[in-house]
């Protein structure tokens, strides 16, 4: 796969170009929009649940940022990455390049976009007081195991959108359930165990809940915790790895 990526280097960067000035075509702010999105989510459910979570959570709107980050991340990567080989079918069909070229692509652009949001993320944390250390290094690994969750997620959804459309309106709605699954605006404490081992079973909660640990918690999570997201990464990755290769050939006579 490496080896692919490295022959294609030129069209992977040419990719990644286009869906980059393709996103911000024809906007005023262009690439404003990929902090002032998350900035006004933010606000809007900041000043609907503050009232109900805000007075027993510690740095609510750190905590509720945490939440938002992750999970836009998560959802632009898995959304966009769906649509990726179904648009560039245009490209396969004429000419032989690994597909999963696409899908890569789409999400380098995405991480473009986080990586400016956490930038903005930063600055939040200083305004509201939340203590700088060292241990803010280790955002890095769940961003690494996030990223390859994303990309395998996003394999798996592409390869079923070329045989079913219909994936498109199922992730839609499994999209909002994972959102309020996720304790992005409340917190799991005041749940029985039973829920909260089905909390614990959301890859997508689970990095929320490794980052606040390391940013407001100010510790390092579990070697169990470091696992589990591996595992959930590695996991998802495999899948779609497999699809794609499974189903390279049938791809061509449903675009």
């Amino acid at each position: 796969m490496f080896g692919k990526l490295k022959q294609h280097k030129f069209l992977f960067e040419e990719l990644v170009k286009r869906d980059f000035k393709k996103k911000y075509k024809r906007t005023v702010l262009g690439m404003g929009w990929s902090m002032l999105s998350p900035l006004l989510m933010l606000l809007v459910m900041k000043l609907v649940f503050e009232q109900f979570f805000g007075r027993t959570v510690n740095h609510y709107t750190t905590y509720l940022f945490c939440g938002l980050l992750t999970f836009n991340w998560f959802s632009e990567s898995t959304g966009s990455g769906m649509r990726s080989l179904f648009g560039n079918a245009g490209i396969f069909t004429k000419v032989n390049v690994p597909k999963y070229l696409f899908l890569f692509s789409v999400n380098i652009q995405v991480l473009i976009n986080f990586a400016l949001t956490l930038i903005v993320f930063f600055i939040f944390c200083a305004i509201d007081q939340v203590p700088f250390t060292w241990r803010f290094l280790c955002l890095v690994y769940p961003i690494m195991t996030l990223l390859l969750f994303n990309v395998g997620i996003g394999m798996v959804l592409s390869a079923l959108f070329i045989f079913f459309r219909d994936i498109d309106y199922l992730w839609s709605v499994a999209l909002q359930l994972i959102m309020y699954g996720s304790a992005i605006f409340y917190t799991v404490g005041n749940f029985t165990p039973k829920l909260q081992f089905v909390f614990s079973l959301n890859p997508v909660y689970r990095h929320i809940a490794y980052i606040r640990e390391i940013v407001l918690a100010g510790s390092i999570p579990s070697l169990g915790t470091h696992l589990t997201l591996l595992g959930f990464a590695l996991a998802a990755f495999l899948a779609g790895a497999y699809m794609y290769k499974h189903y390279n050939t049938k791809f061509l006579y449903y675009v």
